[in-house]
């Protein structure tokens, strides 16, 4: 799949949507605030846009791209790509074309105080308006205020801490949000503790959400709430049973690949509080071991399930959702470098991938970037369609993780040779870290979401 924050055709929306908002309230200052799916929250800066103006804006857009207006290339510097569009000198992170020609299909759709552009599926087979998803945007609106209370809006505010010797405060103010948040979410999970049995915790790749169940549990068991884990992974089906996907390849991402009656079974066993004998899967040869482990859920603990299906209904279809508490985890957005460009959240989490996976899985970055595509597919079709089910959102995103993660990555990227076929996305993620200032993680708590992928963290033995 074709990542949307890149492609030509999305950008050339991008420069024409700031040329028609410019145009139509020019006292206003634009922004891209955030991701929404396939598309973008947008918005004026201290100020809302109503419903006729979102229109306004759409039916302008539209006609800008089908007058083919001028678009002219003038020059890469300072890490953007610099275009002429009209009168409107606008700068982009990533390229775009120079003809509304090959411009993406869009829908605009009012929402809150701005409007959602939406790309969907750049095929048209399934580009169907998008639906608002109102956790998620609550999740990255109190993300949004948190910055603003503490001051920091761009990038180039991280890098001034940075640069002034006040790293560790900042180092100190994103790990004290995680730590409240954190907090917060246990309180609500022990507000309900009489009814819950099971906690469900589903993210993408990268996303943090194996250092989150640690810390939740560790939260829960410090106000008497004991906590007892099952792995998803142990359900796993022999290889020979595992369906395969459109090219005859095994699906093991699939809900499918699992042996779905067996835990359903077990599911509502232990939420009875019966003993059970769980399977364990052997990973060597691809099939359920000989040997099981013995599992009891007391009344006063509580059953936590992390992985890609957790928040999928499917996976207990027959247990009363009463009984269950979901958390969405995933690093959902950082900062922007100015008001029109985002640092996109699939590119913190591939950052964080390809260095994990150099330091401690022993996969080459070009290994890991052939696989971010099937792995990309599978969160579409497994993880983002369930989101919106989820109780609580937390966003795994560290304030100043970028500029921790730029030595390690650059490390990392520097392994891919000239004519490799990655060399492109090497020089694509090379320029978004020259935006961060460097910063020496040695401060980092052990028990930071930072450490599951740099190292020394306490819930991993690397």
């Amino acid at each position: 799949m074709i990542e949307t924050h890149f492609r030509k055709g999305t950008q050339t929306i991008k420069l024409g949507i700031s040329k028609v908002v410019h145009d139509l309230f020019p006292d206003d200052a634009f922004k891209n605030s955030y991701s929404i799916g396939e598309g973008v929250f947008c918005n004026l800066v201290g100020s809302q846009l109503s419903v006729r103006e979102v229109k306004q804006i759409e039916i302008k857009l539209r006609e800008w791209v089908e007058q083919d207006s001028p678009i002219q290339f003038i020059e890469r510097k300072d890490g953007y790509y610099h275009y002429q569009v009209g009168d409107m000198l606008i700068k982009i992170i990533y390229p775009a074309h120079t003809t509304t020609a090959l411009a993406d299909p869009f829908t605009i759709t009012p929402y809150s105080y701005g409007f959602i552009i939406d790309f969907g599926d750049p095929s048209g087979r399934n580009n169907k308006p998008i639906e608002p998803p109102f956790m998620l945007a609550s999740a990255y609106e109190k993300s949004q205020r948190w910055l603003s209370n503490i001051g920091i809006e761009f990038t180039s505010d991280v890098n001034n801490y940075i640069n002034s010797g006040q790293s560790l405060k900042l180092l100190c103010l994103a790990e004290a949000v995680h730590e409240k948040i954190i907090s917060d979410i246990a309180d609500m999970i022990l507000q309900q503790r009489r009814a819950l049995r099971v906690l469900l915790i589903a993210g993408p790749s990268s996303s943090g959400k194996t250092s989150f169940a640690q810390r939740i549990s560790t939260q829960l068991q410090v106000n008497g709430l004991k906590t007892v884990s099952l792995s998803l992974d142990d359900y796993y089906l022999s290889r020979e049973q595992i369906p395969r996907d459109e090219n005859g390849k095994y699906d093991f991402d699939c809900l499918e690949a699992l042996d779905l009656p067996l835990l359903q079974e077990q599911l509502v066993q232990l939420i009875n509080g019966e003993t059970i004998e769980t399977p364990i899967h052997d990973f060597i040869q691809s099939r359920r071991a000989k040997k099981t482990k013995t599992m009891h859920v007391g009344p006063s603990e509580i059953l936590i399930i992390e992985g890609i299906h957790a928040l999928n209904p499917k996976l207990v279809p027959t247990i009363n959702r009463n009984l269950l508490f979901k958390v969405y985890v995933s690093a959902l957005g950082g900062l922007n470098f100015d008001l029109v460009n985002r640092m996109p959240t699939t590119e913190v989490r591939m950052l964080r991938r390809l260095v994990r996976d150099d330091r401690y899985r022993g996969s080459h970055p070009e290994e890991t970037l052939s696989l971010w595509t099937n792995v990309r597919k599978g969160e579409d079709k497994n993880i983002f369609p369930f989101q919106e089910d989820a109780d609580v959102m937390f966003n795994s995103n560290l304030l100043y993780e970028v500029n921790a993660l730029r030595p390690f990555a650059e490390t990392t990227l520097n392994k891919i040779r000239d004519d490799s076929p990655f060399y492109d996305t090497k020089e694509r993620l090379m320029n978004l870290l020259s935006f961060f200032e460097p910063v020496d993680v040695d401060k980092v708590p052990l028990n930071s979401i930072l450490r599951e992928f740099v190292g020394d963290s306490i819930y991993f033995s690397y």
